[in-house]
């Protein structure tokens, strides 16, 4: 039988229901907590400016020079469009490019207007402009205030704290210290006039036709240059529409619409620019070297037809025998074949020498300038070109050691070396062309000595003039195609969509996220510190509680009792705290009944802990049996902590103690009360032996002698979980009552009478709840097994304040 007496200790001390009840009791501090978290949401969402997000596309194309020809390949080609499209979106990420853009809208100026809770950036909206001297510095992170006081004056206002300020010269973008006037700084300028201080300097220009308001006041604040380059280039988001796709969506946020709008299409229109630069680069290296070359040309062919004019003029010489002339015209196309080789190897020379002594490749002129249209060292060239440019653009991203730059300048290196060799083998096709020519020439040079010293002479400055003329209008022609190469070229950033304020556009803050998430804390941050509490907090509560923690039956519950004494029953018979104990006497009876047990009977109530009111409850179970004029002795057994004496109004002079040493009579022991039917057996002295003393035949004897003269023994026994006594009382008790306090006694304290009950060392035991009061979050518990006892519950608890019942409750924590 002992075995079937589970205590129930595998079972779960949580009881959901008895939880839900809690957080619904709790519907105050819930509601208090989501009102405080939708305050806060509410003055978040007023405080926090709006942030917007905007959009700009563009598509990265492949476009071809149309006048592009086999004769004219002077066009930059920068690689297929999947690799423009990687350049551009990096490009856009550039440091670089982001400070073209910020200097060219000056973003770094603010223009600003007192709002409700922060100074708000009015940009475009501000009649007016300062134009910054770049040449000066300009304070930074200091708002001056400037005020219309007519429609063309105004005053300039600014206080300083210090004496100095942090200031930044735009033009180079070096910041130094700047003196700053002491005092408020107060002074009235024209428009138009230019403004000298230390702390600022430029002047106040209208903006169109904006009309001023006078007397409003503005305010322009200086920002660090690289801070705002910095902003935007991070801000900056630049993705392909789709993967693998040639279109670019551009997208910028910040709190100014107007601003956004601005930057994109700036943004935008500065990459046209510098792509078609780029893609010009070629063509643009090519006319260079052409003016440069076309200068000495020129002068050559000017400095030879005046010496042909000049020898003309001199030897009335003007014709030539035809076969002399014809002669000479062919030994002057070998001459003209001659000097365009000569200027072949010239190029390739002058190509050799700068691939061996400079690291800038972007300057290189392109072959084909002097008619060189080997492919080999025309796709060179570009390619080389096309790294290099690479290169410098990712030296504003990618650190110099990075493995994106030691893979680009293996490329150079080894397209580099494949050039070099290009450029030695073409150099000797030259060298076998050259002398080839050479000994033609000297061959028609041969025939030509035959004729008078003047003639050939002549013929000599003649073919001179020829070749000059030839080589000049060569370069005008290559000059020409890369003019019209670099003209018709057309940037390959086709802007399909321009950033526009429509309307819209809004991404913050999320007011209704806000709101949610408020909701969602003040809901949750209660409910946890209720989890937290209800984990923590290991007091007995109700009688569903004390069922999921043990076996044993509940017999019965007993109210709060607030009047002074223990005596409830006996001065309150009518209350509902008589009731519960008579409940417990019907109970007890029963229990008595179903054990069939005969004659006198005995009751034994203890507790785990002093405190839980075992001795009041054995007063008033004496007193509840003694009112049906039963017999009845009230023993008290707890010879450590006795207390029974004071609410009897008797000393504790003599008692148990005196008569189990043998130094009293159970008569002499035995005093009688102002309550009819019961006697009172007090413990005595203190004894230094107690457990000793209640171990003892002569207590067996005690049991013996009560039995023969009352009807009803109760015994108050000392705390089974502080000492063993009440355990070696046990045999004495035909009903065992064990004391459980609301709110006080501990849930683990019943461990220990649990594990005797299922050992069998403690039977017919009961527990009975004290101190009892019913709150709606805990459900309605009735106490089970022989009977039931009746709560009380005082109204007052109801009408106390919400701090009292604070107070009260971290007292009983206590």
């Amino acid at each position: 039988m002992i075995e079937d007496l589970n205590i129930g200790e595998s079972h779960s001390n949580f009881d959901i229901k008895d939880f839900i009840f809690k957080v619904i009791g709790h519907w105050k501090l819930i509601l208090v907590s989501v009102a405080i978290a939708f305050g806060i949401a509410y003055y978040s969402n007023a405080r926090k400016q709006n942030v917007y997000a905007l959009d700009s596309l563009i598509s990265v194309e492949n476009d071809q020079n149309p006048f592009f020809t086999a004769n004219t390949s002077i066009s930059f080609n920068w690689g297929g469009v999947t690799s423009k499209v990687q350049t551009v979106i990096t490009t856009l990420k550039t440091r670089t490019h982001n400070e073209i853009v910020v200097d060219s809208l000056q973003y770094y100026v603010q223009y600003l207007i007192e709002g409700k809770y922060r100074k708000n950036d009015i940009y475009s909206q501000a009649p007016f402009i300062f134009e910054v001297d770049k040449l000066k510095p300009q304070v930074l992170g200091k708002p001056i205030s400037i005020r219309f006081i007519s429609e063309d004056q105004f005053e300039i206002t600014a206080n300083f704290e210090t004496e100095r300020g942090t200031g930044q010269i735009y033009e180079s973008k070096e910041k130094l210290q700047v003196l700053l006037p002491q005092g408020e700084f107060k002074k009235v300028y024209k428009l138009g006039d230019p403004i000298n201080s230390t702390f600022l300097n430029g002047s106040v220009q209208l903006r169109g036709f904006s009309p001023v308001k006078v007397g409003q006041t503005y305010f322009i604040n200086f920002l660090n240059f690289d801070t705002v380059v910095n902003g935007f280039k991070n801000g900056l988001n630049v993705r392909p529409n789709s993967k693998g796709s040639s279109i670019l969506i551009l997208r910028l946020t910040g709190t100014n619409k107007a601003k956004i709008v601005d930057y994109l299409n700036t943004t935008v229109e500065i990459l046209e620019r510098t792509q078609l630069e780029r893609k010009n680069l070629y063509a643009t290296n090519t006319i260079r070297f052409i003016d440069s070359s076309l200068q000495a040309v020129s002068t050559n062919l000017k400095a030879v037809e005046n010496e042909m004019n000049n020898f003309r003029a001199q030897n009335k010489l003007f014709n030539v025998d035809e076969e002399s002339g014809r002669i000479s015209e062919t030994l002057g196309n070998y001459e003209s074949q001659k000097t365009q080789i000569d200027s072949k190897i010239a190029y390739l020379n002058s190509l050799q020498n700068y691939l061996e002594t400079k690291t800038d490749y972007t300057k290189i002129a392109a072959p084909t300038s002097v008619g060189i249209d080997e492919m080999n060292i025309v796709t060179s060239v570009q390619r080389i070109i096309d790294l290099s440019v690479t290169r410098q653009k990712l030296e504003y991203t990618i650190k110099e050691n990075s493995p994106q730059f030691r893979n680009i300048d293996r490329q150079i290196d080894a397209e580099k070396s494949v050039l070099l060799e290009t450029l030695k083998e073409t150099k000797k096709t030259f060298g076998f062309q050259l002398n080839s020519l050479n000994k033609t020439i000297n061959t028609l040079g041969a025939k030509l000595s035959e004729l008078p010293k003047d003639q050939q002479e002549f013929l000599k400055i003649q073919r001179r003039f020829n070749i000059s003329e030839e080589v000049y209008n060569v370069f005008q022609t290559k000059k020409s195609e890369a003019e019209v190469v670099k003209a018709a070229n057309v940037s390959d950033i086709n802007v399909i969509d321009n950033a526009k304020d429509i309307g819209g556009g809004l991404i913050g803050p999320n007011k209704r996220l806000n709101y949610l998430i408020a909701l969602f804390a003040g809901v949750l941050i209660p409910l946890m510190i209720i989890i937290v509490v209800t984990f923590l907090d290991n007091n007995i509560h109700t009688v569903t509680e004390i069922e999921r923690l043990s076996k044993i039956p509940v017999l019965g519950i007993i109210g709060k009792y607030k009047s002074e004494g223990s005596l409830a029953v006996y001065n309150n018979p009518k209350s509902a705290i008589a009731e519960a104990f008579r409940a417990i006497r019907s109970s007890l009876k029963f229990i008595y009944k179903s054990q069939k047990v005969k004659g006198p009977k005995t009751v034994l109530v203890t507790s785990s802990i002093s405190g839980e009111g075992k001795t009041f409850c054995s007063i008033n179970i004496a007193t509840v049996f003694a009112l049906t004029e039963k017999k009845t002795v009230l023993v008290g057994l707890d010879l450590r902590k006795p207390k029974i004496s004071k609410d009897f109004d008797v000393t504790n002079d003599v008692g148990v103690v005196d008569y189990l040493i043998g130094a009293r009579s159970l008569g002499d022991v035995v005093q009688k009360t102002h309550i009819e039917n019961l006697d009172l057996i007090l413990s005595g002295s203190v004894p230094p032996n107690p457990s000793e003393l209640l171990m003892s035949e002569k207590m067996d004897a005690l049991i013996e002698e009560l039995k023969q003269t009352y009807d009803i023994i109760v015994l108050d026994t000392p705390p089974l979980g502080l000492v063993t006594d009440a355990i070696e009382l046990v045999e004495y008790a035909d009903a065992t009552i064990y004391m459980i306090r609301q709110n006080y006694s501990k849930k683990d304290m019943l461990t220990v009478i649990n594990d005797k009950y299922k050992k069998g060392e403690v039977k017919n035991i009961s527990f009975v709840l004290n101190y009892y009061a019913h709150k709606k979050r805990q459900g309605y518990g009735y106490g089970y097994g022989y009977g039931y006892g009746y709560g009380y519950h005082d109204n007052e608890e109801d009408n106390r304040s919400i701090f009292k019942r604070v107070l009260s409750f971290f007292k009983r924590k206590s």
